[in-house]
């Protein structure tokens, strides 16, 4: 029985130049760790010596991996899973793991889920397998907290107008999708090239998804599980994300000496090999084709060696992790 897995509306970016990465390595297991709408899984999967394990906290997509599952048999595998759980995932032979952080098409169009700032009634922007929704932030959160949120992950300008704007209108009416739309455009004025609740939405989305532990430990486990010689591909999509992978890839696979007094020889050693130092981005005819790739970056590295523990990375970032962390203490 022949398949048919309908991907028409559904952009996979940055494929092309993917592909050109991973193709060498073909023959064996390939870990899709956010499936989505499976464009990714697809192309991997159209050679016939490819397997793929693919993860998504979004349960929505248990269908498509039905799909999948009835055209592709044992050749593909799919967990309901957060990324960060991939070190729970024992397969042979991994080849390769991809992380695409940015959100389909279907995630964004269910105006239900309030990931947009298009959408309309309740604020709720989880992805799955969440503690708590956007509603709970926008009504338990403090001023102070908000203005964290907003300021850090969303390097938003006029953090503190609208976090304060937001504590004194919930006392008065419960906030929905629209109404926050509504504050944010009432105290920025001015006109900008992008809508006015970009930043506020996305770092909104970040906290309730806590997407900087997740990929943080998402990636410290990809590399604990894969064997030396594969490769860990990254497509990222605002520079929160950019800056923890560059971070990730670049501080390890670089030889630095503990000390300038010792000698060359004794250093840290090299745990990735970093083959090229500068993004890929997608091509003009690709964002013409699907705008909303024009801000994606892929970086890729090869595991060189085990043993690595990751301390510098984990604490160059804590300050991000302390914010996700914050409380409910409005």
């Amino acid at each position: 029985m022949n398949a048919t897995i309908n991907l028409e509306k559904h952009f996979p970016v940055l494929l092309n130049e993917l592909v050109s990465i991973i193709s060498p390595l073909y023959g064996g297991t390939f870990i899709d760790c956010t499936f989505g709408a499976g464009g990714y899984s697809k192309k991997i999967l159209e050679n016939n010596l490819n397997n793929i394990v693919a993860l998504d906290r979004d349960n929505s997509v248990n269908s498509i991996a039905n799909q999948f599952h009835t055209k592709y048999k044992k050749r593909f595998k799919f967990h309901n899973k957060k990324f960060s759980d991939i070190d729970q995932i024992k397969e042979d032979n991994i080849k390769a793991i991809i992380f695409d952080l940015g959100y389909s098409l279907n995630q964004i169009s269910d105006l239900n889920r309030g990931i947009s700032f298009n959408s309309k009634g309740k604020l709720d922007m989880r992805m799955g397998l969440n503690d708590f929704s956007c509603d709970d932030v926008i009504l338990k959160m403090s001023q102070q907290s908000l203005f964290k949120i907003f300021k850090y992950f969303g390097d938003e300008k006029y953090a503190k107008p609208i976090s304060k704007k937001i504590v004194q209108l919930r006392k008065n009416k419960k906030i929905k999708t629209e109404n926050l739309v509504e504050i944010i455009e009432g105290i920025k004025k001015k006109k900008s090239g992008k809508n006015k609740s970009t930043k506020v939405f996305q770092a909104l989305r970040i906290f309730v998804n806590k997407e900087i532990t997740e990929l943080m430990y998402g990636l410290i486990k990809a590399y604990n599980i894969l064997p030396v010689g594969g490769l860990i591909a990254v497509v990222t999509f605002h520079s929160i994300e950019d800056k923890i992978v560059k971070f990730f890839f670049k501080e390890y696979s670089e030889v630095k000496n503990s000390s300038r007094y010792l000698p060359k020889s004794i250093s840290t050693k090299k745990y990735f090999n970093l083959t090229k130092k500068k993004p890929i981005i997608p091509s003009s005819s690709e964002i013409n084709i699907n705008p909303p790739s024009r801000s994606a970056k892929l970086r890729f590295a090869y595991k060189l060696e085990n043993g690595c523990n990751f301390k510098k990375f984990v604490s160059n970032f804590n300050y991000l992790q302390d914010i996700e962390n914050l409380n409910f203490d409005a």
